[in-house]
């Protein structure tokens, strides 16, 4: 395992749209650990392979901290949605900046394993918004661009972690 450079506001890559991944290899695998231990070591809750520069679609969802595996899905999609919710919400690509989104209160998600079988995840709360902004980031979508208008902070601690993507 490595820890990968997170690709921050401004690079290119960010805006543009992952690709499926057809075969899961070891080469996937392995840049899922990647991820896993990238997202940990900086004290986030949610990282996409294009944020390690990587146009995938993959995602690492760890909104427990309690030590459990963290949630790895391929090409995720969001089938259903339900209500509406506003979060405070940042990313690892804008460190210490953090806005108001209004995001699905609950939704579900279709996905591969790493073993390549299909899962569902359904998510409320917290794990809804980490799926919704990881997504996002699979098309090329940053939280800045939906975030209500006004609410951009600039935070010049860490004292927010749980809210980093």
């Amino acid at each position: 395992m490595a820890l990968r450079e997170i690709r921050l506001e401004g690079d290119e890559i960010l805006r543009k749209k992952s690709k499926t991944v057809e075969v899961i290899d070891d080469k996937i695998k392995e840049l899922i650990r990647d991820m896993d231990e990238t997202m940990h070591s900086a004290n986030g809750v949610g990282i996409s392979a294009v944020q390690v520069g990587i146009l995938k679609r993959i995602i690492v969802i760890d909104v427990n901290y309690d030590g459990s595996p963290s949630l790895k899905l391929i090409n995720p999609e969001i089938i259903k949605k339900k209500g509406s919710e506003e979060f405070q919400e940042g990313c690892l690509s804008f460190p210490n900046k953090f806005a108001k989104v209004i995001r699905p209160s609950e939704v579900v998600v279709k996905a591969l394993n790493e073993e390549g079988k299909s899962i569902t995840v359904k998510g409320k709360g917290l794990l809804a918004e980490a799926l919704c902004h990881e997504i996002d980031h699979l098309n090329g979508i940053l939280f800045i661009d939906i975030m209500e208008q006004g609410t951009l902070e600039y935070i010049d601690n860490d004292q927010n972690d749980s809210s980093k993507k």
